[in-house]
């Protein structure tokens, strides 16, 4: 279940950027409204990709509406079962004043036109406010910048507060505003006499009404709004509101299309296999066995990995398993997950209280610490960690005549394009890329290996191939999750209050403000970080780098408590004295567990709080640990977005965080015996059973509309150190290392 609560009353807040809007005119009663338009807008280029039939025309559009008044909102994100189609049309259809049962959504094509200059923006300088006369020339620099990084990109919870809230509104905020000027022209009545509401536009006085379509031709014609006005929350009639998604019934009766379905005619499989050590090379395979088998076609050694071609992917598969493989050697060969663990004490301690390079620092910690009444050390450690999408890589890809198209889902559709285009040896022009539902991604469908690795293989045959990764090879060539080691000195003065916080970890990977924290009060603190060589490739896994800090801090902090003789929740309350949104993200938090309530023996309840992506996160779950290991029997998640747009999914992706965070806390553990990564299908990595799930109840706290925080990532760090301090409650057992199956609980 989910609640949402209203935060104080709304300031008027300031629209610090420049929105440069466009219009393209469409035959056939059609508008379409185009974002950010720039220089050298490759109209004709962009027009095949998107236009409905050949009368259309566009430019750079993110909304059309047809003749049958159907609005169709253009979206430049993946959606991987979080909800973005859903939510970033409520924004663009909620500023237009469209029918949202006439609301349709269409993926954006894997184009430059749709790299995004809004999360290039929010990444480097969210807060950024220049002079007017200035903003095209930043703006203009942002796009450049975007583009070189082919930004094009679902992940960090960045869609909605990012592209929904600087773009998509704007221009379903445009769309309304040509569309009123074009009525009030025709009409001879004045623009602000006119009103929007369910696609239609209406003047009272007069009686008139007609739909969008009726003037979609002349709004075309209409002056750009160069600042459309956008609408306060009072006037919200879709943001807000829990509505469907538009992605939920073909999934449910079959039509999605996931990028394993793809049909290509003339298709053949492959199946891959990696050397198990990474950076390894292919040094020498027999094939013999596999020559002879059922509908095997080819047999390629490339280098960096065998791949057998067969006319179905089981006997790709089974072809490829009968391959003896010799690999050459690497500096990683002997290396294990103990010897990874003692390279980064050894870094740790040779960076000693001063060394490693400084993140934040104020006061005087050294100080703060002597003179503290009481000390506290701590040191924490997680493992690497796959991520485990129940999809596995795959990619299909047909190179001919000097063309090359490729089918599969990906984070980000103009990376994926770039790298076919790499391994296919071809210019990015002449490479079509078809983007599909992503059955998970994680942050591991942000990478281009796969998409290259299937390019190589079909340009090496002349056929349109489905490569498809076997499970075991899935789990053995992640880009994974870092392991990490993290250290920590605090002082408590005589009322036992905290005065010096010291911490030392080592990677720093991505958002930089992971192992900070400014929301506490703190007299004093230091955070420094140790760059460790890493034998296994890393990259981004849920919620980054605060899946490993939000443990981290919020274990320290629980312990810090107990020793200053305070409830863990009440402790934290002492901390964010200046901290108001925090706070009341807390206490709701709190007060839904009913936090003094006392609990069964050898039953716990702990609370973390960890603000991440934009957004407030506070978690409080419960334990019983009278079995062999903890059960957690519930989870009360109080939640400021800033502003929720769509309940349910919010809701939806605080539910779905929790149960990948608590997989990781129970089982999830990578490691390494002579360089191999020993993990292989779900037998050894598992993953959270439905009788293992907890019970979930959310709140929804709106605390500030003008700032959108994101809600893929968020629900994740707090639910590993909510838990360790509930079993803390419950035991008396700190647990300073994950997984909890390292731990034995009887």
């Amino acid at each position: 279940m989910s609640k949402t609560e209203t935060g104080s009353p709304e300031k008027k807040g300031k629209w610090t950027r420049r929105a440069f809007i466009g219009a393209g005119v469409v035959a056939g009663s059609a508008l379409v409204v185009g974002v950010a338009v720039r220089q050298g807008n490759p109209v004709d280029r962009l027009n095949p990709l998107l236009a409905n039939g050949k009368d259309e025309r566009l430019l750079n559009a993110w909304v059309k509406v047809d003749a049958d008044n159907i609005v169709t909102a253009v979206i430049p994100h993946a959606e991987m079962g979080q909800g973005v189609y859903t939510a970033l049309a409520q924004m663009l259809a909620d500023e237009m004043d469209a029918d949202w049962n006439k609301v349709r959504i269409l993926e954006a094509p894997a184009d430059m036109q749709y790299v995004s200059d809004s999360i290039a923006r929010d990444f480097l300088a969210p807060d950024l406010e220049v002079p007017a006369l200035f903003e095209p020339t930043v703006a203009g620099g942002i796009l450049e910048l975007a583009q070189a990084m082919g930004l094009q990109f679902t992940g960090g919870s960045y869609s909605v507060r990012a592209t929904g809230q600087r773009a998509m509104r704007t221009a379903g905020a445009a769309a309304r505003e040509m569309l009123v000027a074009a009525a009030a022209s025709e009409w001879q009545n004045p623009a602000g006499e006119i009103t929007t509401a369910d696609s239609m536009i209406t003047h009272a006085r007069s009686g008139r009404s007609a739909p969008f379509s009726q003037f979609a031709l002349a709004a075309a014609e209409q002056s750009l709004p160069a600042r459309p006005t956008l609408k306060t929350p009072d006037k919200y009639t879709i943001m807000g509101q829990p509505k469907a998604r538009h992605d939920i019934p073909e999934k449910v009766d079959g039509r999605a299309i996931f990028g394993i379905d793809a049909n290509v005619p003339g298709m053949k499989y492959a199946a891959v296999k990696a050397p198990p050590v990474i950076g390894a090379t292919v040094e020498s395979m027999d094939a013999s066995t596999a020559k002879t088998m059922p509908g095997v076609l080819q047999i390629l050694n490339m280098g960096d990995f065998v791949a057998v071609v067969a006319d179905g992917y089981w006997q790709a598969q089974q072809a490829l398993n009968s391959i003896d493989t010799k690999y050459g050697k690497t500096d990683g060969d002997g290396l294990d997950q103990e010897a990874i663990f003692a390279r980064y004490a050894s870094h740790l301690d040779d960076a000693g209280e001063d060394g490693g390079d400084s993140e934040t620092e104020e006061g005087d910690v050294a100080k703060g610490f002597a003179d503290a009444a009481v000390k506290i050390e701590a040191e924490y450690k997680v493992p690497f960690l796959a991520h485990a999408a129940m999809e596995p890589m795959n990619c299909t890809a047909w190179v001919r005549d000097g063309k090359c198209d490729v089918w599969s889902g990906h984070q980000a559709p103009v990376k994926a394009r770039q790298a076919a285009a790499d391994a296919a040896g071809l210019p990015f022009e002449d490479v079509t890329y078809h983007n599909a539902y992503l059955g998970g991604g994680f942050g591991r469908r942000a990478q281009g290996d796969y998409i290259a690795m299937a390019t190589r293989i079909a340009k090496a045959t002349g056929y349109p191939v489905k490569m498809i990764w076997s499970r075991e090879e899935d789990t053995a060539q992640d880009f994974y999750r870092p392991s990490a080691t993290s250290r920590f000195r605090g002082g408590l003065d005589k009322d036992g209050r905290l005065v010096s916080w010291d911490n030392i970890h080592t990677h720093l990977f991505d958002p930089k403000d992971a192992p900070t924290v400014p929301y506490y009060k703190i007299a004093s603190h230091k955070i420094r970080k140790v760059d460790v060589p890493m034998q296994l490739r890393f990259g981004p896994w849920r919620s980054v780098d605060h899946s490993q800090h939000g443990f981290f801090i919020e274990s320290f902090v629980d312990e810090l408590a107990h020793a200053a003789g305070k409830d863990g929740y009440a402790f934290r309350r002492e901390l964010l004295a200046d901290s108001p949104r925090h706070l009341k993200v807390l206490d709701t938090a709190a007060k839904m567990s009913g936090w003094d309530r006392p609990l069964p023996d050898k039953h716990g309840r702990g609370i973390a709080l960890v603000p991440s992506f934009g957004s407030i996160v506070a978690q409080v779950a419960e334990v019983d640990m009278s079995g062999s290991k903890p059960k957690v029997t519930k989870v009360h998640v109080a939640a400021d977005p800033g502003f929720v747009i769509n309940p349910d999914g919010f809701t939806a992706q605080m539910e779905s965080a929790i149960a990948y965070g608590l997989t990781a806390a129970l089982y999830g553990d990578i490691t390494l015996a002579s360089g191999k990564v020993q993990q292989s299908n779900f037998h050894d990595y598992p993953m959270l059973r439905m009788g293992e799930m907890p019970a979930i109840e959310v709140a929804l706290i709106n605390g500030d509309h003008q700032h959108l925080g994101g809600g893929g990532e968020p629900g994740l760090p707090p639910i590993a150190p909510a838990v360790t301090n509930a079993i803390f409650a419950a035991t008396g057992k700190r647990i300073r290392e994950l997984p909890f199956a390292k731990h034995d609980f009887a």
